[in-house]
């Protein structure tokens, strides 16, 4: 998911190597997003990248494999997973999702709304990054599958189950480059809701 940046989260209670790893990580993804900024997507490399996070290449790629995964990867899927688990054990599952995901949009614009556009932007205007975040999408799905599968109390390997998962996942996943493709113009929390209807109930009759 990209719905949001956990880089002003409370990290107190990690140790020292990891407080560490997560200021290497925010350090190179606003070095990136600085730098797109400036001089566009394809003129950034990651040279540049680590110059600018001072660190080296080499350590730009031990945290991502490639340039389009700074811009799409943050540590929000776990979090994702520990709110759906947090809810109430006896409460519909669309109502929890409805919860989870208003909360995730919510911390998305406030964390810092220039950034998601950005990410947004790329995701619609570069192919590479597109075609990044579709192959991403199975990891998310996985995480996801099994958390529907707990609340549910589901085969995660079902073929219900997968189907589902990976439908709700490119449905959130439309929700991002259609508010992108449209400027921003709409209100993201009214988008999300407006998804998870046709998601629990299929398209709606066609207005004449």
């Amino acid at each position: 998911m990209t719905a949001a940046r956990t880089t002003s989260a409370d990290h107190s209670h990690l140790g020292l190597r990891e407080r560490k790893k997560i200021k290497t990580r925010t350090a190179i993804r606003d070095a990136t997003y600085a730098l797109i900024r400036e001089q566009g997507y394809d003129a950034t490399t990651v040279e540049q990248i680590a110059e600018r996070a001072e660190v080296s290449p080499s350590t730009v790629f031990r945290y991502f494999p490639t340039k389009e995964d700074i811009v799409l990867t943050d540590e929000f899927d776990p979090l994702l997973m520990e709110e759906i688990r947090k809810r109430p054990a006896d409460e519909p599952w669309m109502e929890t999702l409805r919860h989870v995901m208003t909360k995730a949009v919510g911390v998305g614009l406030a964390e810092d709304l220039d950034v998601l556009k950005l990410r947004s932007h790329l995701m619609v205007q570069v192919p590479a990054v597109r075609s990044r975040m579709l192959e991403t999408m199975s990891v998310t799905g996985k995480m996801l599958t099994q958390a529907i599968a707990e609340r549910t109390g589901r085969d995660p390997e079902s073929l219900e189950v997968r189907v589902y998962t990976m439908s709700l996942i490119g449905g959130l996943a439309e929700i991002t480059l259609y508010w992108a493709e449209h400027d921003f113009r709409d209100d993201l929390g009214e988008l999300l809701h407006h998804a998870l209807d046709v998601i629990e109930h299929g398209l709606p009759p066609e207005k004449p």
